[in-house]
């Protein structure tokens, strides 16, 4: 018998009873077919089976037949076991039926069909030969594998660029912070020279105010504006001369700083220093000496180095304050220090006194503002309309700030006798510490006119003042003379101001043989004496 015939060729089962096959490799029968049985190898089970074993071309024994219940519990037990494509016959060149070494599964011929004793095809496959395994699809598994390669090689590259933009940023980060610090060096390197220059050469915000310290007896006053430069970091008590000129009412009368403090009040005489010193004083603070005397109180007292001995006020008392370093003193004390002026003493010895007694103070301010303010309420003063008790709290408030760093100063602003101010000294005063410039020396200022009535008619002055405002002159107070001049006199000093003075001449109707060059006054340009000849 040959080896490699079919032995189930001749099996009327496998020729005209088997209807196709399922999805595990088993034969389908017709319905009216009886069924057949298989063993676990796909072999077909009979009573007796006579032959050769087509895999060992071994004579085959009559084998004892199972039920089909035995062989798919066979099957399903083996298919537990291992689920693993199995060989369906020994590996080698010598296979019978070219059964694949790997595993694969190949795909099922369909079945030849033959004519009784005819020899099958050489490399014709049957599905017997095979145990059909359900197994995952190892394409899907790569194409997986694919994917996730892919994806973490794009999620890598991704990285690979973000921290290479990190790197860029952070380098910009490093050059931006490496220039500023050099540019923040280099203007740092200069010093606090080079920063106070250039502050004062830009525009730089302040903070004045402007306080009177009167007194209940005898009416002298004491002013000093208090100046907060916010842009440099600094502080001053700018002390102002009672005999400052000034001129009040809209430009039309001229008079002193004490006597508009008196006569014109504090919002008069604010406008006029506003109008002389260019400057932007925002409010007025009176402060009357029973004031001053709480509010030291309040503080708790000042130490200050004082340079007289203050006398008791009765006869044979000592000392209400004592010359010397570091004297603590009361708020009577205190007043007694500001407003002191010894006989024939320049009135700027007793302001410098009053600009200690002032910075000592504010040296014992609170330097929150909610604190100053409660300080300056308790004294239970009448505020200035220009200046609420909380905007003077929160001035006093930073400069004391100032006074407790030493970044405070107190200076007299200089005035001649005449009351005009001290020249170059002044102007540049003014300029650095107001940040104003001098109007009256200013180019074009109208002319001061000092008039003095020598008439023996009281209403000869006041119909001078209204010719001379309305000629567009500053009128300058002059007094009145204790005698009556026959004739009036316009003098000038200055050479550049002849042509000035002939016109003021005109304006009051006196012939131009009275203006002559003289002395003049001190305080103003022009200086006129009017005598019975005027008839104003």
């Amino acid at each position: 018998m040959n080896d490699r015939q079919d032995p189930y060729a001749h099996d009327p089962y496998a020729q005209a009873q088997v209807h196709g096959y399922d999805v595990y490799g088993q034969p389908v029968y017709r319905p009216d077919a009886p069924e057949r049985v298989y063993d676990a190898y796909g072999q077909p089970l009979q009573q007796q089976v006579y032959g050769y074993d087509p895999y060992t071309a071994q004579p085959q024994q009559p084998q004892q037949p199972q039920t089909a219940y035995d062989s798919y519990a066979t099957q399903i037990q083996q298919a537990q076991q291992e689920w693993i494509p199995r060989q369906t016959g020994p590996v080698g060149d010598g296979d019978p039926e070219g059964a694949v070494a790997d595993g694969r599964i190949p795909e099922p011929r369909p079945a030849v069909d033959s004519a009784p004793g005819s020899a099958p095809e050489a490399d014709a496959y049957r599905t017997e030969q095979f145990s059909f395994i359900e197994e995952p699809d190892e394409g899907s598994e790569d194409v997986i594998d694919w994917l996730k390669f892919s994806e973490s090689r794009t999620e890598r590259r991704d990285e690979r660029k973000r921290k290479g933009r990190n790197r860029v940023v952070a380098l910009a980060v490093v050059l931006v912070l490496a220039l500023g610090g050099g540019i923040g060096w280099f203007l740092l390197s200069g010093g606090e020279e080079k920063k106070s220059t250039a502050a004062a050469t830009g525009a730089q915000k302040r903070d004045v105010i402007v306080v009177h310290l009167r007194q209940t007896q005898g009416g002298d006053s004491s002013t000093a504006l208090l100046v907060d430069n916010e842009t440099t970091k600094k502080a001053t008590t700018l002390l102002l001369p009672n005999s400052l000129g000034l001129t009040t009412k809209g430009g039309g009368t001229a008079t002193t700083l004490g006597k508009a403090v008196q006569d014109a009040g504090t919002g008069a005489t604010r406008d006029a220093l506003n109008t002389l010193l260019g400057a932007d004083i925002k409010g007025s603070w009176r402060l009357d000496t029973p004031y001053l005397e709480n509010l030291v109180e309040l503080v708790g007292g000042i130490t200050v180095d004082t340079d007289a001995a203050v006398p008791g006020a009765k006869q044979g008392e000592g000392p209400l304050v004592e010359q010397g370093k570091g004297k603590t003193l009361g708020g009577r004390a205190a007043v007694g220090y500001a407003t002191y002026r010894a006989a024939g003493e320049d009135q700027g010895r007793q302001l410098s006194r009053f600009g200690q007694v002032m910075q000592a103070v504010l040296r014992k301010m609170s330097t929150d503002p909610q604190a100053a303010t409660t300080t300056v309420d308790s004294l239970a003063q009448i505020p200035d309309p220009s200046l609420s008790v909380q905007q003077l709290g929160a001035s006093l408030a930073n400069l004391a700030g100032k006074a407790k760093e030493g970044s405070y100063a107190t200076s007299v602003l200089p005035v001649k006798a005449d009351g005009a101010l001290g020249g170059q000294a002044a102007d540049t005063m003014v300029k650095d510490v107001l940040g104003g410039t001098v109007r009256a020396t200013a180019k074009g200022a109208p002319p001061r006119v000092s008039v003095k009535n020598a008439t023996g008619s009281a209403a000869a002055s006041g119909t001078a003042q209204v010719a001379l405002v309305n000629g567009g002159y500053t009128y300058v107070e002059g007094g009145a003379s204790g005698t009556a001049e026959a004739a009036s006199s316009v003098t000038y000093a200055d050479d550049a101001r002849a042509a000035e003075a002939k016109e003021v001449a005109r304006t009051l109707g006196l012939p131009e043989k009275a203006v002559r060059k003289g002395t003049g006054a001190g305080n103003a340009d022009v200086a006129v004496v009017l005598g019975k000849d005027y008839k104003g």
